[in-house]
């Protein structure tokens, strides 16, 4: 099967377009970075789906094409919904004059008691975008991602980090199921031949539910690192609030404040039959925190491991 991956420098990216190869599809990428070259020998074509340059070239004769591209960084002349609402219009009108038999598409879970923020809005407004383009579509909706390069990953281990003593905000009790990079790179591979999942979105989740407080002590035992909590029940997730925590950890406030914007309600999924349907065993949370500090501190020292 000839394959687009899009997004291929990314975290999910880089690990997916290996794993298709391997499979035996003929893959090809897609990157705004010239002169990227994969390890793995996979051709790159370079565009941008936001001008829309590129991309008919890059789709010409493909069969599945993995949608992973992500427009949360600053721009002076559009917002990151308008980003992504033009990027979305532009590639699944370019699938649409190619033929293309499959979108995959990865975004984010949305609340079931509240309205979603206006990060998860967008993500929702791509999926139905693309969904629309090809009825063999798929979307595959995930919360937190733990792996080495996922950023929100990356966030909560700077904040452990950096802080001697974790200030949770009242978002701490919210709810939600991380879930391993490896069971979703299995996932998206899966879903490029799997009828089954034709023209559905999909909940990807762990198989274990905990708060962001839970998760955010779970993660300093990992790093070995004790950690007072003190719990600020009045301090939500405001501006100020992501503004300092984009601070402590390292982070660009326009990606760490759209993201916090999403923990005013619990993020959890409405069932987890993908990995039935796909033939995918999940990780463990402790396996999958465990294995994204081992990746992370091969490339770059993490204190006190």
């Amino acid at each position: 099967m000839r394959i687009l991956v899009t997004g291929i420098t990314g975290a999910i990216g880089s690990q997916l377009a290996p794993r298709l190869l391997a499979a035996g599809h003929e893959v090809t990428g897609f990157s705004r970075q010239a002169g990227f070259t994969d390890p793995s020998g996979i051709p790159i074509l370079t565009g941008d789906a936001v001008s829309g340059e590129g991309l008919d070239e890059a789709l010409a004769g493909v069969e599945t094409a993995y949608y992973l591209v992500h427009s949360m960084e600053q721009n002076a002349d559009r917002t990151f919904a308008e980003r992504e609402r033009v990027a979305a219009v532009n590639f699944a009108a370019a699938a649409a004059r190619a033929r293309v038999a499959r979108i995959v598409y990865l975004g984010g879970l949305v609340p079931r008691e509240g309205p979603a923020s206006a990060h998860l809005a967008s993500r929702l407004a791509v999926e139905r975008l693309l969904l629309s383009a090809t009825p063999d579509s798929v979307a595959f909706r995930a919360s937190i991602v733990i792996g080495a390069r996922s950023r929100s990953f990356r966030f909560l281990v700077r904040l452990v980090e950096r802080m001697p003593v974790l200030l949770i905000p009242a978002w701490r009790r919210r709810r939600t199921a991380p879930v391993d990079e490896r069971d979703v790179v299995g996932c998206l591979a899966a879903a490029a031949g799997n009828a089954d999942v034709a023209g559905q979105s999909i909940d990807l989740a762990g198989p274990e539910t905990v708060t962001y407080g839970a998760l955010i002590e779970r993660i300093a035992d990992h790093l070995m690192l004790p950690r007072p909590v003190i719990n600020i029940p009045y301090f939500t997730v405001t501006p100020i609030a992501s503004r300092v925590s984009a601070v402590i950890a390292g982070e660009q406030h326009a990606l760490i404040g759209p993201l916090m914007d999403g923990l005013e309600y619990d993020l959890l999924p409405r069932d987890v039959r993908a990995f039935e349907l796909l033939g995918v065993r999940r990780h463990s949370l402790d396996s999958a925190i465990e294995r994204a500090l081992r990746e992370w501190e091969a490339v770059e020292s993490l204190y006190a491991r």
